[in-house]
């Protein structure tokens, strides 16, 4: 079977061994290393280590002091923890449909969506492609609000020349199936020197120093254990994007003439780092089949994601998830299917994801 994602961090070893070594496995010099390299990516002068991707949204939001009430905009076509993040935080959340082209945020929507008690944006950098960062950052500044970047799926990607999670607070994730992984573990970044000091508070149960506590804090620490782990990609992480632009590349050339097939693509003025290939079935497509018998050639395929973020029964009668009329997001659910573009891929296996998909659709 051709997977979705493959993990390989061998390269990883020696910094693991080292850590081991050192009888020291927490916090420590490691998770400093990995934080100095991850905020040259992105471009920002500031990156603090978590635990996880989850775990960075949650402290970005905390760290604003959001109020009961407080609503954070974001997108209806995205990972549970996006919503979970928002709800952990105390505040409300509303929704602004999307854009086929990028798969997130429309920002006519978005200005369509902010009110009297928005206080923060949060867009949705998917599948490895920012959000439209100039409009959404103009109406964040008209309006007064705060712009947290879920990036959990977007390191090293770049809008206009600029990293995601440099716009305002950056939130990524480092889960085994991500571009640069740790395992478990996220990182939240900032320009902000108040902000990035106010999160190494926090995720250490609120201490400045040893019982010293300035806030009510938790234990959001990274180990240096995960941080080895995660080291030696940051330092790959354009070659990691150029392999998978490569796949991607090969993906669409070989797909191209396919009818009614919606391709992604990277847009002008933007870097796209390929976490995920996603396509859009035409609609009516039995995806369920599609899916299984693409499994059946050998070829593993995934479903990003099969339902608006709000439609399940967990939230529907939370008064603060706030449903909305998304048309697109609801139409991209039912059509979305990502294929292997990781950059593990042989140039045979690109072939066979080709073929299978094709004889798949009847192309």
């Amino acid at each position: 079977m051709i997977p979705i994602s493959k993990v390989d961090v061998r390269d990883a070893e020696p910094f693991v061994l080292d850590v081991l070594r050192s009888g020291s496995l927490a916090q420590g010099p490691v998770v400093e290393r990995l934080e100095r390299a991850f905020a040259e990516v992105v471009g920002v002068p500031h990156a603090v280590a978590v635990s996880n991707g989850t775990t960075a949204l949650v402290a970005a939001l905390q760290v604003l002091d959001l109020r009961p009430g407080d609503e954070v905009v974001t997108s209806p076509f995205t990972f549970a923890a996006t919503l979970n993040a928002i709800l952990e935080a105390g505040a409300t959340a509303r929704f602004a449909d999307i854009r086929e082209a990028d798969f997130a945020v429309d920002p006519t929507a978005v200005e369509a969506v902010v009110g009297d008690r928005t206080a923060a944006l949060m867009p949705v950098h998917l599948y490895g492609q920012t959000a439209d960062m100039d409009p959404l950052t103009a109406i964040a500044d008209r309006h007064g609000l705060r712009l947290v970047e879920d990036a959990a799926q977007a390191h090293g990607a770049a809008y206009g020349g600029r990293g995601a999670g440099a716009f305002g607070i950056g939130c990524f994730s480092f889960y085994a199936t991500k571009n640069l992984t740790t395992g478990e573990g996220g990182m939240v970044t900032t320009a902000d020197a108040t902000v990035a000091d106010r999160l190494r508070v926090l995720r250490n149960q609120g201490m400045r120093a040893r019982y010293q506590y300035e806030m009510a804090g938790h234990n959001y620490r990274m180990t240096d254990l995960h941080a080895a782990v995660g080291l030696p990609q940051v330092a790959r992480t354009a070659e990691i994007a150029d392999r998978r632009r490569h796949n991607a590349d090969r993906l669409t050339a070989g797909l191209a003439d396919v009818p009614d097939l919606r391709l992604p693509r990277q847009l002008p003025g933007r870097s796209h780092v390929w976490h995920q290939y996603t396509v859009l079935l035409p609609e009516g497509t039995d995806r369920d089949r599609v899916v299984a018998d693409l499994a059946a050639g050998g070829v593993g395929s995934g479903i990003y994601y099969p339902r608006t973020v709000f439609d399940h029964d967990c939230y529907r009668a939370d008064p603060r998830v706030v449903s909305a009329d998304v048309p697109v997001a609801e139409s991209v659910a039912r059509r979305c299917l990502s294929l292997p573009v990781h950059q593990h891929l042989t140039e045979a296996e690109l072939d066979t994801v080709v073929a299978r998909f094709r004889g798949v659709l009847g192309a």
